[in-house]
């Protein structure tokens, strides 16, 4: 069997913490608010420090994300950023900014240091300046191709490599776009983007005498000219892993946990599968896997080099998805389990739930919606206000439901 690389997950609750270990990922990147790149992460330093043991008792590693570009007024903040630091007792700290490795080196000199996508490393040379700045591993820019990782590799032996496979594709440098920033005021560095290459955008050509505008026709292509399709290497895992990185990361540190649960198991099922028979490795069974998440349908983006045509999505922002996430089983009783709703259910709805450990995956037919609270049936329940639903074990296969455990995901079709 091959070496597999490290699967890292995102995690921005800690139920996304909890559903990343239950779905095999190997290590999980964090951050507080305020002091990384996702400033809006809903994650309290209580809430990583309890996810930090859960994942060190599952035998993973954690990552803290300090890729903030500091200003000089932050530094006066770094006593107590280095006191949570201390108490969260992280394995590395992910950092962007020049000044805070040096701060980083000075007073935590024992954390390994892990480079962020934030400083675009594109080349061999830029991994020789961190590594020989002491950084242990690099993450590599989304814009790097698989024949420049490979000649990155083959340069850089002796430090980690990490590269994306999976999630948002931003139209500027990764976190660079200053959009938001600068119509919004919400920065793109500080994980406060507003998306703005999300929207439609309508081009008016103002005559400057008259203040006549005329907008311009759209083509068949519509108007979202910078709403780019998410990234996904699943269709090249194999050329992935038999270029030797370090680690796999997936992105989506503000996505929910049935996002980062149904993400890593079907990387996890596609990696051990390759590692045990890859020269019978077929990934359209683990695209089926990823085709039930929300998104804005899929690019390999710059693997093959230049990004291709086809990987923007010109006529709209929305999810091309046909499914959308059902619930979370939250309790497991004698005769019957207990699924929290993410969207509403009907009678007559089939949900299907996501198995970890396996790519085997089994579906319900919802013949009751049975409210959790009153045990009494009806019609429909929405989500929210932990609205939650019981289903009896009678409409479970016998076979699976002793592989039910808490945090198993469930979809529906729309």
């Amino acid at each position: 069997m091959i070496k597999l690389p490290e699967l890292l997950a995102p995690a921005g609750t800690l139920d996304a913490f909890k559903t990343a270990i239950l779905y095999g990922a190997d290590a999980i990147y964090a951050g507080l608010p305020g002091f990384s790149m996702r400033a809006r992460a809903k994650i309290t330093t209580e809430e990583v420090k309890t996810g930090i043991e859960l994942a060190h008792n599952a035998g993973k590693k954690v990552y803290l994300a300090f890729n903030l570009f500091a200003h000089d007024t932050e530094y006066a903040n770094m006593p107590r950023v280095s006191e949570t630091i201390r108490y969260l007792n992280p394995d590395a700290l992910i950092i962007s900014d020049p000044g805070v490795l040096m701060w980083v080196r000075k007073n935590h000199p024992d954390i390994p240091i892990h480079i962020s996508t934030q400083a675009n490393i594109c080349s061999a040379e830029s991994v020789k300046f961190w590594q020989n700045a002491g950084a242990s591993l690099c993450v590599l820019a989304r814009e790097v191709s698989h024949q420049e990782f490979i000649s990155i590799r083959r340069a850089c032996p002796d430090i980690k490599l990490e590269i994306f496979v999976h999630g948002a594709m931003c139209m500027a440098y990764s976190g660079r776009c200053l959009l938001s920033n600068f119509i919004t005021g919400r920065p793109a560095n500080r994980g406060a983007c507003a998306q703005l290459c999300r929207w439609k955008y309508d081009v008016i050509l103002r005559e400057v005498e008259s203040g006549i505008e005329m907008p311009i026709t759209e083509d068949e292509h519509g108007a979202y000219i910078m709403n780019s399709k998410d990234l996904c290497l699943m269709p090249r895992i194999a050329e992935v892993l038999e270029s030797g990185p370090d680690s796999l990361k997936i992105e989506g540190r503000n996505r929910s946990e049935y996002y980062v649960g149904s993400v890593v198991h079907a990387y996890r099922c596609a990696m051990d599968a390759y590692a045990r028979a890859p020269e019978n490795f077929d990934p359209s069974r683990y695209m089926e896997m990823l085709n039930v998440l929300e998104s804005r349908g899929y690019t390999t983006a710059f693997f093959d080099g230049p990004v291709p045509p086809d990987a923007h999505k010109y006529d709209s922002g929305r999810s091309v998805s046909e499914y959308h996430a059902a619930g979370v089983v939250t309790e497991i009783g004698d005769d019957y389990i207990t699924m929290e709703l993410r969207n509403e259910i009907k009678t007559g709805d089939k949900i299907t739930f996501v198995l970890p450990g396996t790519s085997d995956k089994f579906t319900v037919k919802i013949k009751n919606v049975i409210n959790a609270t009153n045990s009494m049936p009806q019609p429909k329940m929405s989500a929210g206000q932990h609205n939650a639903i019981k289903i009896p074990r009678e409409w479970i296969p016998a076979e699976c439901f002793n592989k039910i455990s808490p945090l198993v995901l469930a979809y529906k079709h729309k």
